[in-house]
């Protein structure tokens, strides 16, 4: 059994989860401008995108960064839009209607408290989504790495502990080494930590 997550406390995540940041405007805008435009291919419109990329806070995607790659944003040349686009409509927040993209009922319940589905969210993220590139068995593999990550990271809670603390600690180093993914050195297990929680 995978272990649980629940917020505890009165913790302002979206100013700590670039994710729920990332679909709290994303329906915000939707709610506000009538809707996303999409392109004939079904994108969301360039419009949007360079809003997005301006209003999403998101560590290592600025709009600075981005404009940097490309003079005209398309939504594929904006990764953490790929990951909240997919998380709303797996989570039915957004829907379509003919060329619009339109906050649900249930979007609309996410607007009015994001903290209530935060564990929904952080559950279906960390042990079922499949990142761009990745198959079924790579998600498998993550669950068992965040199963006894997780673990790690409640038996260290229990005492108080920092992120940098955590990321010293002999334990974290030997789960690094057993959970790396096949093909993947302990750095890119590292990384994926820290980014995760940075």
């Amino acid at each position: 059994m995978l272990p649980e997550i629940r917020l505890m406390g009165d913790v302002d995540v979206a100013a700590l989860s670039p994710l729920l940041r990332g679909m709290i405007v994303t329906i915000s805008y939707a709610d506000t401008h009538n809707g996303i435009g999409l392109t004939a291919t079904g994108a969301m419109n360039r419009k949007f995108v360079h809003w997005a990329a301006v209003h999403f806070d998101w560590p290592g995607y600025t709009s600075e960064d981005l404009y940097r790659m490309n003079k005209v944003l398309n939504e594929a040349d904006m990764p953490p839009l790929w990951v909240v686009r997919d998380m709303v409509r797996h989570l039915k927040l957004l829907r379509r209607k003919k060329d619009v993209l339109l906050p649900t009922k249930r979007g609309q319940d996410f607007l009015a408290r994001p903290q209530a589905f935060f564990d929904l969210i952080a559950t279906d993220y960390l042990y079922a989504y499949i990142h761009h590139g990745q198959t079924q068995e790579a998600v498998r593999n993550r669950m068992r790495w965040w199963h006894v990550f997780l673990n790690l990271i409640n038996m260290k809670a229990e005492t108080g502990c920092s992120l940098d603390e955590l990321a010293n600690e002999r334990e974290h180093r030997a789960c690094v080494d057993h959970c790396a993914l096949p093909g993947q050195g302990r750095a890119t297990a590292d990384r994926l930590f820290r980014s995760t929680f940075a």
